[in-house]
């Protein structure tokens, strides 16, 4: 039996749509919704409550974990709820009404693409040593080696996956390399 308080929806946010996560959480929160946790690939759990605008806010931070307390201190001094870490990314909220004028985590540009700057060396750079220290290898045993086309067809759609990914991320980081200058 589904429980009418609890909400879960799937969605999508590649790494550089932060602002978009933000934006989203914040409108479901607007509706209702209070944002509880993200899971697996995508399902965010929500629970009702009363519609409110609370602001939303993501930073990629993987050096957090060596000072974590002192790290979710600095936020909490500042007003922030911290909400949970996933993916590397750690969600905080704070009520509109508690906000000092424009206030945002990253308080200019430079370190927003700072931040931006962590999440491809935190997430792109792993993929990339898989990309090619596992499956560039595999494909070209697959091809010449074994003759496995069919292995080789399955490792190729998988490069070309990775490759759609990189590119997107660079585009988008090189986007708001140059939105933010």
């Amino acid at each position: 039996m589904k429980n009418k308080n609890e909400r879960k929806q799937f969605k999508y946010f590649s790494i550089f749509e932060y602002e978009k996560e933000e934006k989203y959480l914040r409108e479901m929160h607007k509706s209702g919704w209070r944002f509880l946790k993200v899971t697996g690939l995508g399902v965010y759990h929500f629970e009702k409550c009363i519609p409110a605008d609370v602001i939303y806010q993501l930073d990629y931070n993987q050096d957090s974990k060596e000072h974590k307390d002192e790290y979710l201190q600095m936020f909490s001094d500042c007003g922030w709820e911290h909400i949970q870490e996933y993916a590397g990314y750690s969600y905080f909220r704070k009520p509109a009404a508690e906000m000092n004028g424009d206030e945002e985590i990253f308080s200019d540009n430079e370190s927003k693409l700072q931040m931006m700057e962590r999440v491809l060396k935190g997430r792109m750079l792993p993929l990339l040593i898989i990309f090619f220290c596992c499956l560039v290898p595999q494909f070209v045993i697959n091809i010449f080696s074994t003759r496995n086309y069919a292995a080789a067809g399955v490792i190729a759609g998988v490069l070309l996956l990775y490759i759609a990914v990189f590119t997107y991320a660079v585009v988008n980081y090189l986007k708001a390399k140059n939105d933010r200058r």
